[in-house]
């Protein structure tokens, strides 16, 4: 169940190398990965701008800028490194968005988005980030991502009480799909889903215009109260709970051969030049960057880049047609996306934990790792990711220490 590695080839592909690499499987997860992403944060965007009364020009450029950045940083990363690298937004920066919105101007809001882009375009080209996950073991790093996955793959399968028919007819299609057709289990699962709520009536309507977002410009404002209520904590935790974790992602997932520190430092400059127009931070994507970079996506590692690129294009799509995509996010069951997501990311999963439990001298340990991770365990300002990376990983280094 472990990846194959990729190619240690850097060289960015050619057109005809997109001709021959296509594959409607990698493109689907490039946009269940959008869907997932979209459904599961947008309405965070939406109370950060209600609770900053924001008005609708500034609302559109955020979502807007936010998109573009997304696109760019990650149609760039993607094709220079020939790797499924997904971008996407900081949720646990949002979330904190939310709670100083009342408190803060958006002046001083955008300006402490701009420092926090700088400190980590900083520390990407000074190198610290990639020297600390590079000293990350391989069977803890997939270890954490396990745990993070496993919340998203039990959820799938708990909302079969409330919506037997949806939930059991997509489960029942991934499992014919995995026995018969691998490669499009998922998109299986999402046209059963989909059949269902159509024959069943569960889809809402639409009302969105589809009118297209516009760019509005916000001056700075660089304050001391900016800087150590937002700027700092929004550094820490895109750093620790989502960058962290998508170069662990990658590295489970066969891309280890992927530097780091370029991946800091690009999506700190798509950050800061985003910023002006509202956006929030720009970070390595965590969960869904299971969904492109995993084995459901292609069965060959070096294929798998057309998710990346798959990916970004949707993000862009989602911008320029932001009202539309939140109505018609709307209208679908939740349960449908929950399902979808846990669905995408099963076997993932399952490879995940399988290198994290296959060397003995590291057991203990990462199974320490996978599960507080999985807790959800969020203590004196950590989250469950770095805990389980601290435990787990003190754990094995006592062990190891006490066998020698």
């Amino acid at each position: 169940m472990t990846e194959r590695s990729a190619s240690p080839v850097h060289t960015p592909p050619t057109f005809s190398d997109l001709r021959r690499d296509f594959s409607f499987s990698a493109v689907l997860a490039g946009f269940i990965s959008v869907v997932v992403g979209v459904s599961s944060s947008i309405g965070l965007v939406i109370a950060a701008a209600q609770a900053a009364h924001l008005s609708a020009a500034q609302t559109s450029s955020w979502i807007l800028s936010i998109y573009i950045g997304i696109f760019a940083s990650g149609v760039l990363l993607t094709w220079r490194y020939r790797a499924p690298i997904l971008t996407a937004w900081t949720t646990p920066g949002l979330a904190l968005v939310v709670s100083l919105a009342g408190h803060l101007s958006f002046g001083e809001i955008v300006g402490a988005y701009m420092v926090s882009a700088v400190l980590i375009t900083v520390l990407g080209l000074s190198g610290a980030f990639e020297r600390v996950t590079s000293r990350i073991p391989a069977p803890l790093a997939a270890a954490m991502l396990a745990g993070v996955l496993l919340p998203f793959v039990l959820s799938a399968f708990r909302g079969l009480p409330g919506s037997p028919l949806l939930v059991g007819g997509m489960t029942l299609a991934y499992l014919l799909g995995r026995a018969l057709w691998p490669r499009y289990a998922v998109p299986l699962s999402l046209l059963a889903g989909v059949l269902v709520c159509v024959l069943t009536g569960q889809l809402g309507s639409v009302h969105g215009s589809g009118a297209f977002g516009t760019l509005m410009f916000t001056a700075p404002t660089f304050t001391l109260r900016g800087l150590l209520t937002l700027a700092l904590p929004m550094t820490l935790l895109t750093l620790v709970s989502q960058n962290l974790t998508g170069v662990a992602v990658l590295r489970a997932c066969g891309y280890g051969r992927v530097p780091a520190s370029p991946l800091i430092s690009v999506t700190g400059v798509a950050s800061l030049l985003a910023a002006p127009f509202g956006a929030h931070t720009i970070n390595l994507a965590a969960i869904t960057a299971a969904i492109g970079a995993g084995a459901e996506s292609h069965p060959d590692p070096n294929r798998r880049y057309i998710a990346g690129l798959a990916n970004a294009f949707f993000y862009l799509l989602v911008g320029i047609f932001a009202t539309l995509v939140a109505d018609a996010v709307e209208a679908v069951p939740p349960a449908l996306i929950v399902t979808l997501a846990g669905l995408a990311l099963l076997n993932t999963a399952l490879g995940s934990l399988h290198t994290a439990l296959a060397d003995e001298r590291w057991r203990e340990g990462a199974a320490v790792t996978a599960f507080v991770t999985a807790s959800g365990l969020s203590f004196l300002g950590l989250g469950s990711a770095l805990w389980g990376l601290l435990l787990g990983g003190g754990l094995a280094w006592a062990l190891r220490r006490h066998t020698r």
